[in-house]
């Protein structure tokens, strides 16, 4: 008999409408309301004085929704890192910052909850072809892991168990923190922040398909199966549905464990240019990307013999197809940044939706800049990067380099934030994935040129894409 886990848990997720409905729509309306208080207690007070104080009391309360959301668990939580990670541009400051700290939910549902749902998604007989840990791996906002053992063979496998009820309570969530975000009078409400939330609302019902996330995870597997750098978890059907998923159990370390940071900087780069050519790969090649650049999606495999460790690729239920409407103008401007050709550059920014050819030429030329020091890492020997971010052997040293800090500093306070236009919604994943890969390698303190891995994809990069017309600046 298997012994029940003594860690702490909750019995279940409650996804009541009506309750959370209420909460949240209470949670909206207190905040708003302290929020008006406050800002109608700062009309006297000089510009700069009412600027901060406004500044204040919006943190103020965003922190306190923050706060709320949190007790909901569920599917609020994983809706407000969502709107945490793709909402800078929809959403105040001060909200983003609030919802940056809404962590997942690390308490498991108990055990007795779980295997009720194994239960019913599985049935009686199939499950008791397995010896399931009662105890999980890992618990989040929308399901938790076990691991367990096909008695057949000693097959290590990984299920992965969604919780009841999560996936019929998203469309009830996400229409509640709407109203809870209207309710605050803080968020301008618009065509563009209907889209964007209506984003959102396909990625959480993605997330919780998990027949898509076995056919990414299969399609990932198939594309990577002769490259000895990877490995893709194996799904097994028999014991998979729409709310378990089963693949086979992939032994790794946390890419920033002591263990790999330790390792040789031979060692660490092998693994830095394997995760930036699995990035081109998405980009150029497949133009299907896994969009999620959590650490945790990522393990390292060390091979006993000291070197050619491997990627393990987990969680595959965020990966997204870009078709050329976005893609082309990216690898335009990327091609135009390793080039140095600011016309080309320009010409993929205005088809993307990022810049008017009508823009002040002090505008176009902070961007371009800005585009510049994205490609960076491999750049070509005729524009070298920085000679603070190369070490006496001339590598790039992609932690002394502050690459991602440097790029968002430049984008804040140049006069392109003032004239940025909304860019198609694709594009905020793309630079998530970017900035994610980067800072993995960052924090590899990897030090190569990424030249040589970029070289190999540079004749997949197109010339034009139905550009309009720029003048040169």
């Amino acid at each position: 008999m298997v012994k029940k886990p003594e860690k702490k848990h909750v019995e279940k997720i409650r996804t009541g409408s009506f309750e959370r409905k209420f909460m949240l729509a209470k949670a909206g309306l207190v905040a708003g309301t302290r929020y008006a208080s406050k800002s109608a207690g700062a009309m006297l007070k000089g510009q700069d004085r009412r600027r901060k104080a406004h500044s204040r009391a919006m943190s103020q309360e965003a922190h306190y929704l923050v706060e709320e959301l949190g007790k909901l668990k569920g599917s609020v939580v994983k809706i407000g890192q969502m709107m945490a990670l793709y909402g800078e541009l929809f959403l105040p400051e001060e909200i983003t910052d609030a919802l940056h700290t809404l962590e997942e939910d690390t308490t498991p549902v108990a055990w007795t909850t779980i295997h009720h749902a194994l239960i019913n998604e599985l049935g009686a007989e199939r499950l008791t072809e397995l010896e399931i840990d009662p105890v999980p791996l890992g618990a989040a906002s929308l399901g938790q892991v076990h691991k367990a053992t096909r008695k057949s063979d000693g097959k290590q496998l990984c299920l992965k168990v969604q919780y009841p009820g999560v996936a019929e309570a998203i469309d009830s969530d996400l229409s509640s923190v709407a109203s809870m975000l209207k309710l605050t009078r803080s968020i301008k409400m618009g065509k563009d922040f209907d889209q964007w939330f209506n984003e959102i609302r396909f990625m959480m019902h993605r997330e919780v398909d998990y027949h898509e996330e076995a056919h990414t995870t299969k399609k990932f597997r198939r594309m990577l199966q002769q490259d000895s750098r990877y490995i893709v978890p194996e799904v097994f059907d028999r014991y998979s549905t729409g709310a378990v998923l089963c693949t086979s159990y992939e032994e790794g370390l946390n890419v920033n464990s002591e263990a790999i940071l330790g390792l040789s900087i031979d060692r660490r780069n092998h693994i830095g240019k394997a995760a930036l050519d699995l990035l081109f790969k998405e980009l150029f090649v497949w133009q299907e990307m896994q969009t999620d650049p959590n650490f945790g999606n990522y393990r390292i495999r060390l091979n006993p013999e000291g070197k050619n460790d491997q990627m393990v690729l987990l969680d595959f239920g965020a990966v997204r197809s870009f078709d050329d409407r976005i893609m082309k103008p990216v690898q335009m401007m990327i091609k135009g940044a390793y080039l140095r050709d600011k016309k080309r550059v320009l010409e993929g920014a205005v088809a993307v939706n990022f810049m008017q050819p009508h823009f002040p030429p002090k505008v176009l030329n902070a961007f371009t800049e800005i585009v510049y020091d994205l490609v960076e890492p491999f750049a070509n020997g005729k524009n070298p990067p920085p000679a603070f971010a190369l070490n006496k052997f001339g590598d790039y040293c992609w932690d002394q380099s502050d690459l991602p800090a440097r790029v968002a500093r430049k984008a804040t306070i140049s006069a392109v934030s003032k004239h940025f236009n909304m860019p198609p919604k694709e594009f905020l994943f793309l630079q998530r994935k970017l900035v994610g890969v980067y800072t993995m390698i960052s924090v590899l303190k990897a030090e190569f040129n990424g030249q040589d891995v970029f070289d190999p994809y540079f004749d997949c990069l197109v010339d034009q894409w139905q550009p309009k017309t720029i003048e040169e600046v």
